[in-house]
């Protein structure tokens, strides 16, 4: 994870304000930063060395042939069949950038097409004149850029750094403002900032810029394949490992030591056992592994299976955090809660506390699985069945999930019963009479309704249900919705800004695109079966986690605590900075959210201040 960094001079001018662009992204580039500058074009890079070939990797790289200079923050898993297919020297170290500069060189705007791993890039044309820039398929890395037609444009890992650029307005999106404190609005669209006219580029999009414009398009489309079909459960569960032990693989390149965040629950669990495997199997390790967990084992199932993963998976280096032991973290906890690049990531203190321990151990490289609770969803499952006139398989699956979630059978009967029965034309009624009663009704949560109505919160409301369509969906294209979901791309927005603030490049296997292509092959009755969520991943850590982890049944999770814990340590909150955004007194409809929302205003208010200061800055 290194950031990239440029400008774009569309009138011919200097490209000025790059290198403060390149001292914003100072954390995420602790092995030193390069800045290439050319007429009316500007690219620099903050290293982090994540990968081997990165230690002999200068960035940016200029092509004297070319005329092409790309920067990037980029992994590549295809490295192999890319030199191959691109012709490249066998007899020397190749970086990734400069594949990926060959790339473009061969293939053009559809080279990213061509790529296998995690980037985002950005390539300098002399010869044509442009810019071009893409973002890996399922938005690990982020590409965050501002256009002025026909005067400049820039480009950056992060927005604050984007707005360091001489010609780009400093303006705050108070819409954005309104998103954060709606809280699920974090996820309204693929693009928005905090700051008009800033936009992150969506995953799996490119973007080419011209004196003339800027043109943005689709590149690649999660589509489901057609079902697999294998003769047994455990040739899918070991189909499934084979590709998910490949995407573990390949997020091992790198310098050790090599960490992983760890919990008591499936997909960080997987995750875990197969890296340790692999390294022992390279000759490498031990798996440092990070665990945010509580103070009894006996009383806390995370606690509890974390602790049985830890003692049964071998390899590892354990370290703990206990969330009524934080006073050696907290100072630094509180300093980088109140520093936070967005809002939004207040509340990850727990992912933000086990960066802090990867940091200590000396870790670059985290894995986690964040991206697993989508890949294998199994939502919808019983109502497809119930649709389908299964009632006996649906009976069964009801227990499972009764079990599983410990809830009641009948209740989860019920309600997918409603569902099933409910035809897609009253779904679409249904969202228009949600779509006029946000018209109609005040307001509530924590936003001023005057705020609220200023900034359009109604159609806001509307334009995230739209990301969803009311209709039936097949397995396979549910999964494939909440894949890429603007939840799951927010959160690993999330993840990649928190662990930028300790120089750690965050990794997902379950975001590997092989994973998740396979992942909407599989039948239903693989990804959820006997109400299980996961089955699949379940039968293919047979052996290699232990079955208290295995079978643990519910979500439990201690993230809360964490949160608590760190209230508790800063103390009241004060208002007076953002008193516009909120309402006098809370509606009382939030009481359960009273923690969440103290840390939330806690952050806004020092958000609110450091980004004032920069719009002074700039005079806007």
């Amino acid at each position: 994870m290194s950031g990239i960094c440029g400008i774009f001079r569309l009138d011919g001018g200097p490209p000025e304000g790059a290198g403060d662009m390149l001292d914003k992204l100072a954390t995420r580039g602790p092995d030193g930063s390069h800045l290439w500058q050319d007429g009316d074009a500007a690219l620099g890079h903050a290293a982090l060395h994540s990968t081997p070939e990165s230690l002999h990797e200068t960035l940016p790289l200029h092509h004297a042939p070319s005329g092409c200079t790309i920067t990037a923050d980029i992994r590549l898993d295809n490295r192999d069949e890319l030199i191959v297919a691109l012709d490249l020297p066998a007899g020397r170290i190749i970086g990734d950038g400069e594949i990926a500069l060959h790339a473009w060189l061969r293939w053009g705007e559809d080279c990213p097409n061509h790529l296998l791993g995690d980037f985002a890039f950005v390539i300098h044309d002399a010869r044509k004149g442009l810019l071009f820039g893409a973002r890996d398929q399922t938005g690990m890395k982020q590409l965050i850029h501002a256009h002025v037609p026909g005067r400049v444009f820039a480009f950056a890992s992060e927005p604050e750094a984007v707005i360091r650029a001489h010609g780009i307005p400093r303006r705050i999106n108070e819409a954005r403002i309104a998103d954060f404190l709606e809280d699920y609005l974090e996820g309204v669209d693929y693009t928005s900032t905090f700051f008009q006219g800033v936009s992150r580029l969506p995953p799996a999009h490119r973007l080419t810029v011209t004196r003339e414009g800027l043109t943005i398009s689709r590149y690649w489309t999660l589509t489901p394949g057609p079902e697999l079909k294998l003769r047994s459960d455990r040739d899918y569960a070991e189909a499934f490992l084979e590709v998910f032990t490949r995407a573990v693989r390949a997020r091992l390149r790198a310098p050790d030591p090599v960490g992983s965040m760890l919990s008591g629950g499936m997909d960080s669990g997987s995750v875990v056992a197969v890296a340790a495997r692999e390294l022992a199997a390279q000759g490498r390790g031990p798996l440092h592994t990070f665990s945010c967990l509580g103070p009894d084992p006996e009383t806390d199932v995370e606690t509890r299976t974390a602790l049985a993963a830890i003692a049964g998976v071998p390899g590892l280096e354990p370290h703990v955090a206990d969330y009524t032991r934080l006073d050696p973290w907290m100072d630094d906890l509180i300093r980088l809660t109140r520093g936070v690049a967005e809002p939004f990531d207040a509340h990850m203190v727990l992912p933000r506390m086990a960066y802090l321990m990867a940091r200590q151990a000396g870790a670059r490289v985290v894995l986690d699985g964040v991206g697993g609770d989508n890949a294998l969803s199994s939502s919808g499952r019983l109502t497809r069945l119930i649709r389908r006139g299964r009632w006996i398989t649906a009976w069964h699956e009801a227990g499972g999930m009764a079990h599983y979630w410990r809830w009641h059978r009948k209740g989860f009967l019920r309600q997918s019963i409603r569902q099933a029965l409910v035809p897609d034309v009253a779904r679409h009624l249904r969202r228009r009479w949600q779509d006029r009663r946000e018209d109609d009704a005040p307001d509530r949560g924590l936003l001023s309704p005057d705020f609220a109505r200023e900034i359009g919160l109604a159609s806001r409301k509307r334009a995230f249900r739209a990301l969803r369509p009311p209709g039936t969906l097949s397995a396979a294209e549910a999964r494939a919705a909440a894949f890429t979901h603007t939840f799951e791309i927010v959160g690993r927005e999330r993840y990649d800004r928190v662990a930028s603030e300790q120089g750690i490049e965050p990794r997902d296997p379950y975001h590997d695109r092989r994973v998740v292509e396979l992942a909407l092959r599989l039948p239903d009755a693989q990804v959820g079966g006997g109400g299980w969520h996961k089955m699949i991943a379940r039968q293919a850590m047979e052996g290699l986690l232990p079955d208290e982890v295995r079978w643990r049944v519910g979500k439990e999770h201690v993230g809360g605590r964490y949160i608590v814990a760190l209230m508790e340590a800063v103390g009241e909150v004060q208002r007076d900075g953002v008193a516009r955004f909120l309402r006098a007194e809370p509606d009382g409809q939030n009481g359960g959210r009273d923690v969440a929302r103290r840390l939330g205003e806690m952050t806004l208010v020092a958000w609110c201040a450091r980004l004032e200061g920069l719009v002074e800055q700039s005079g806007g």
